[in-house]
């Protein structure tokens, strides 16, 4: 079969549920939609489920004219459009600051309620440009309101190989990537990453620049928004730690193009380039 495309999801909202797809555009900052909300608490610091796990099943969809809707247990709301009209405000991601546009009062009472602490929807305009970490992306490569870059990939091999030494098996989702490849060994990406391969997919072109390290979100039951336990963090600390931190996945950057049309779909063949002669010496 070789080497797939097996699954594509987007998250909307960081750190809200996700949406899985059969099909998908590729933006400058990584699949359309993408982490283009967060919820930011009074000081405009990001929240996810490190503190507030009852987030993984708050679930968001998009309509055909990019209209958010998210829905908590029977409850439904429309969110809003913003518009060069919105208010606006900074927003913190780690140690990145971007100004945001803030979305409806209503909205951001009823996840207020939800979560039991003072937040605030907002949206990355697509005139606010957060760059990623030059220690390992090039210089006009961008993201959303992701951790860090644009995708996250991982193999269905990886997470086979993590659900054979857990003694309860747990879902992709729980790792929440873009993008999830099969026809390759457990940790191929990690091989791709150190040898500097690119990724093909279609007409787009991926880096893969640096493993995803892991935190308690993973520990996270996304049908329930409860903390499980220490798993699966206790087992990948057994083989995965790198330094003080457990790996899991690889980030990816794009190589952009912004006059080429950059579709994504499930089944797509993907292609390795040649891997670095500094890297097979």
């Amino acid at each position: 079969m070789g080497l797939r495309l097996s699954a594509i999801t987007i998250y909307p909202v960081k750190s809200m549920a996700g949406i899985a797809l059969q099909d998908s555009i590729l933006d400058r900052t990584g699949l359309r939609y993408d982490r283009r909300w967060m919820l930011v608490d009074t000081n405009g610091k990001f929240i996810t489920q490190r503190t507030h796990p009852k987030m993984a099943v708050i679930q968001p969809s998009i309509s055909t004219a990019g209209q958010l809707s998210l829905r908590y247990q029977q409850d439904e709301h429309i969110v809003p459009l913003t518009d060069a009209n919105s208010p606006r405000r900074a927003v913190t991601v780690w140690k990145d600051s971007v100004i945001a546009e803030q979305c409806s009062p209503f909205i951001n009472q009823w996840l207020s309620n939800i979560l039991e602490t003072t937040c605030q929807l907002v949206y990355l305009p697509t005139d606010s440009i957060r760059t990623c970490d030059p220690q390992y992306a090039q210089a006009d490569d961008q993201t959303s309101f992701a951790d860090g870059f644009p995708l996250l990939l991982i193999s269905q091999a990886s997470l086979d190989d993590l659900n054979q030494r857990l003694v309860e098996s747990v879902s992709m989702t729980r790792f929440r990537p873009n993008l999830v490849v099969t026809g390759c060994a457990a940790y191929a990406e990690d091989q791709w990453q150190q040898s500097q391969q690119d990724l093909q997919i279609g007409q787009s072109v991926f880096r893969v620049i640096k493993p995803c390290p892991r935190c308690v979100v993973t520990t996270v039951d996304p049908k329930t928004g409860l903390k499980t336990g220490k798993e699966p963090l206790a087992t990948l600390s057994q083989y995965r730690r790198q330094g003080k931190q457990i790996m899991f996945g690889q980030n990816l950057a794009i190589n952009w193009q912004a006059e080429v049309k950059q579709p994504l779909s499930v089944g797509m063949t993907i292609s390795l380039s040649a891997p670095a002669l500094s890297s097979i010496d």
